[in-house]
């Protein structure tokens, strides 16, 4: 071998680059390409899944809806809710146990219907 470019292989021998940065280097550049070879791979399947004829679909998707939503629809059915009269309940905790708190909940509810009848009932004169 050529003495300069034995000196030149000893040099890339011992440098430190050579060894840990440019595999890094290597790594990072070509895991780049590669996830974008299995990103559009994955955009490529979603979009074939989505392909569907509408019979099919309907075949195999009964319950589905095929109608459409509106604002005007939904703003109908808005109407004719009572908006200004509710109130706030929040929901069970992860750390509480649920049964007790939908007995709990059943309870409010009993006593807001006790209340509603008073109310409404008139008194006897």
């Amino acid at each position: 071998m050529d003495p300069s470019i034995r000196k030149i292989w000893d040099s890339a021998k011992r440098s430190s680059f050579l060894k840990f940065g440019f595999p890094l280097l290597i790594l990072i550049v070509g895991g780049s390409f590669g996830l974008k070879e299995f990103r559009t791979l994955r955009y490529e399947i979603i979009d074939k899944r989505r392909k569907v004829d509408p019979e099919t679909e309907a075949e195999h998707n009964p319950r589905r809806k095929t109608e459409k939503v509106s604002i005007e629809s939904e703003y109908q059915k808005l109407q004719g809710q009572n908006l200004d009269d509710w109130r706030n309940i929040r929901g069970p905790r992860p750390w509480e146990n649920s049964k007790e708190f939908q007995e709990i909940l059943r309870q409010h509810k009993e006593e807001d219907q006790r209340r509603a009848e008073k109310v409404w009932k008139k008194p006897a004169s």
